[in-house]
């Protein structure tokens, strides 16, 4: 089963170190039941905008949800409180990997509705960039959780190479974070700025975040997988949104 599949590959990772050496870290570290591709997408939204592109988009992913054709899916779409001002992010998986978001591009190209709502988006927008991404094998899978919550994204440069160990640590350190349900998904980029990971957790509140985070400084190992990792990364920005 997917479970026991992924059980056994969290156990062989965290007794035995995987070898950059054996494959591309893209196939070494992504989940390889679900070959989903994940779409991350910055939007920086003109402040007097933002209220007509949030009603704009809900509308628009919404069709596109109810659209069998589409074999894509929004896991979710949040504005920033803390960090970048007047922002939008959006979570899209594409169900299939990179087939699916070719058939996706393809058809959304001759939708005449689609493309009258991006020249309509494009009016609201000061700047926008994604990435595309893969999710790290040893995290939970993103799903939909009853809220309201408030969202941390944290985003890690790493040094060139360090993608491997990154993950190796990680394997480790996950456990540390799973008590409270805090863990939403994990993933790397793979088109976009490269060596960037995105940690997405979820909290009730602020002072929710705050009690969960120290406790899990009171757990033997923490201290050093936070050590370790650190090494490995350069900037870390962190957005909070809900």
């Amino acid at each position: 089963s997917p479970y026991s599949s992924d059980k056994g590959w969290f156990r062989s990772l965290f007794v035995h170190k995987v070898d950059a050496r054996k494959d591309a870290h893209s196939n070494l570290l992504s989940k390889k039941e679900t070959s989903n591709l994940y779409k991350i997408q910055f939007h920086n939204v003109k402040p007097e905008c933002l209220e007509a592109y949030n009603s704009l988009e809900a509308e628009v992913q919404n069709r596109l949800h109810q659209d069998k054709d589409y074999p894509c899916e929004v896991v979710g779409s949040w504005n920033t409180w803390y960090g970048e001002q007047d922002q939008a992010v959006h979570l899209w998986r594409y169900t299939g990997g990179y087939p699916a978001l070719t058939e996706c591009l393809q058809k959304l190209k001759t939708n005449k509705e689609y493309l009258e709502f991006r020249k309509e988006r494009a009016k609201m927008l000061i700047s926008r960039r994604n990435q595309l991404l893969l999710e790290f094998s040893f995290w939970n899978e993103p799903l939909p959780r009853q809220g309201p919550n408030m969202y941390e994204m944290r985003s890690y440069s790493l040094k060139p190479g360090t993608m491997i160990e990154w993950g190796n640590h990680w394997a480790r350190a996950i456990k540390y974070r799973q008590e409270n349900n805090e863990a939403v998904g994990g993933f790397f980029s793979q088109i976009g700025d490269l060596y960037v990971v995105h940690h997405l957790w979820a909290y009730e509140s602020l002072q929710s975040r705050e009690e969960t985070r120290n406790s899990a400084w009171l757990k033997e190992g923490w201290d050093a997988n936070v050590f370790y990792t650190g090494k490995t990364a350069g900037l870390c920005p962190h957005r909070y949104s809900q």
